[in-house]
């Protein structure tokens, strides 16, 4: 019935205009009418059809959270009420997470149904040991629920044998990282830049967007399920570092220090169709003008360390680089921000190319650089994100974009100190190409920083939300407004201008050279 309604509107349509050439043939002719500018929406989803995931959500279905508190408050209150699962990919869990540990246990005690698995990255998550790290006490839940919870520890393929025995801890993270970070519990998901430690939880700003759908969780799952099936397991051990790694049996295949070749051939062809689809997870109805679906999220992952050279199925920077060649129209703003400023030489060269009338970059400032007055060598990285800074600020001149492109610098006081904070956000947003409406219509939430690094040699999980959801964009600009409200433009004379932002020649070269690991 409404198939055949629609038709009848589309002949009547049809009926009219015919009726209309002959009179109005001539002045049409004279005066062609001009063609009317295509949402920048409906670009960018028409680029984004050829990923074979997407999910629909309706109004209400997401949830930005504003505050590092609010984050972990969600956090806890969705574990004391899980159902059936709590599966969470982190870099690292903070060894003073006694408190997150206690409720996860404490939900596990509270309902036998309840199963937890965890995913941390192997290098970062053994840092410490035979001291207290996230092995450690990940391996206190092994212990005491035996059966249910699943801890997995994944180490890069490309930390061979030879490297593992030279390079020392923490410069060996430097080869590459587990750096999803996915928050699930039951048929709920948060995606954030956030790890699992005390000032990601009080005084360190990240992003974070729960999502609420059976059908995204169980892709989230399922993707957390395939990256633990290549990764260590984490065994209770009785020995001074209380935990032992062990590659069972049932993994997706072989140890990739016994024979590297192997494991990447077989994670690689499992990523590939988990990318494209293959993975079980139920499609959804699709977005149209008359139905209450009006968001549309497409998952979009970085696993370049495990596919081969010159065969990388990877989602996620193809992905943003159409997204941003979608800017066309002057009237579309855009927002950039990332704590660990490095940003990739093509993202970087279609800012700059486009025509926008207003875009925004937000960075840390070094007293904001979660490496401000650190030990040893890492004191010298705000030095090295100052000075990638500057030089964007040059290719901003030199393109002639001094007025359409700013740099603000994100303070809130001074890491380390009372009161202090540090920055870690990373995130794009899109407006729509509607001048009466400046709002982000479109944004990248998840684990990047779009860095040469992100796309190289670490693992990486976000999703591109594309939404004509005016409440989802109150919040969304809401977001956007709460980052800028702590910061202050930068340009070129503040670094001419100002001692403290020299930068040493040293650290100059060391960012030139090791620039593809920052």
């Amino acid at each position: 019935m409404i198939n055949r309604q629609r038709l009848s509107l589309t002949g009547l349509r049809l009926f009219s205009c015919s009726c209309m050439v002959s009179s109005g043939a001539r002045m049409l002719a004279n005066n062609p009418p001009l063609a009317e500018a295509r949402p920048f929406t409906t670009v960018v989803r028409e680029q984004l059809s050829s990923l074979n995931t997407c999910f629909y959500f309706k109004k209400g279905e997401i949830e930005i959270l504003p505050t590092p508190a609010s984050f972990y408050e969600t956090l806890k209150d969705k574990i004391c009420s899980a159902k059936r699962r709590i599966f969470i990919a982190s870099l690292y869990i903070g060894t003073s997470q006694e408190e997150l540990i206690a409720c996860i246990s404490k939900a596990l005690d509270h309902n036998d149904n309840l199963r937890v698995y965890f995913l941390v990255d192997g290098l970062r998550g053994t840092r410490e040991a035979p001291n207290a790290c996230s092995a450690s006490l990940l391996s206190k839940l092994v212990k005491e629920h035996q059966g249910r919870v699943d801890i997995r520890l994944y180490r890069t393929p490309e930390l061979t044998k030879i490297k593992n025995a030279l390079i020392p801890k923490r410069f060996n993270e430097g080869i590459g990282l587990q750096h999803m970070k996915i928050y699930g519990i039951d048929d709920e998901v948060i995606l954030s830049g956030a790890n699992l430690s005390s000032d990601y939880f009080t005084n360190r700003q990240d992003r974070y967007y729960l999502f609420k759908s059976r059908g995204f969780s169980n892709y989230y799952f399922d993707l957390h399920r395939l990256i633990s099936s290549m990764s260590y397991q984490v065994h209770y051990s009785e020995s001074l570092q209380r935990f032992k790694m062990v590659w069972p049996k049932n993994n997706l295949t072989v140890e990739p220090l016994l024979n590297r070749n192997e494991f990447l051939k077989t994670c690689s062809e499992a990523l590939r169709n988990f990318l494209a689809g293959n993975s079980q997870v139920p499609s959804q109805l699709p977005i149209s003008n008359d139905d209450e679906y009006q968001t549309a999220v497409y998952p979009i992952s970085q696993f370049t360390p495990i596919f081969k050279k010159g065969v990388d199925y990877s989602t996620e920077k193809p992905t943003i680089l159409k997204i941003l060649s979608c800017i066309t129209d002057k009237s579309v703003n855009w927002t950039f921000t990332a704590g660990y400023f490095n940003m990739l030489p093509e993202i970087k060269k279609l800012l700059l190319l486009s025509p926008s009338e207003r875009g925004n970059v937000i960075t840390a400032s070094p007293q904001a650089n979660g490496f401000y007055q650190s030990k040893g060598v890492s004191r010298h990285l705000p030095g090295a994100y100052l000075h990638l800074s500057h030089k964007f600020l040059q290719d901003v001149r030199a393109s002639g974009k001094e007025s359409q492109i700013l740099l603000k610098e994100w303070q809130k006081g001074v890491v380390n100190t009372p009161n202090g904070w540090s920055y870690h956000a990373k995130g794009i947003w899109l407006s729509e190409n509607d001048s009466t409406d400046l709002r982000p219509a479109v944004t990248i939430i998840g684990s990047s920083n779009y860095t040469r690094r992100a796309y190289s040699v670490d693992l990486e999980s976000n999703v591109a939300i594309v939404t004509r959801d005016s409440d989802l964009k109150d919040a969304m600009q809401a977001e956007v407004d709460r980052l800028i409200a702590n910061t202050r433009e930068i340009t070129t004379q503040n670094f001419e201008d100002e001692l403290d932002r020299q930068v040493g020649f040293g650290v100059r070269v060391a960012t030139k050279i090791i620039g593809k690991r920052l």
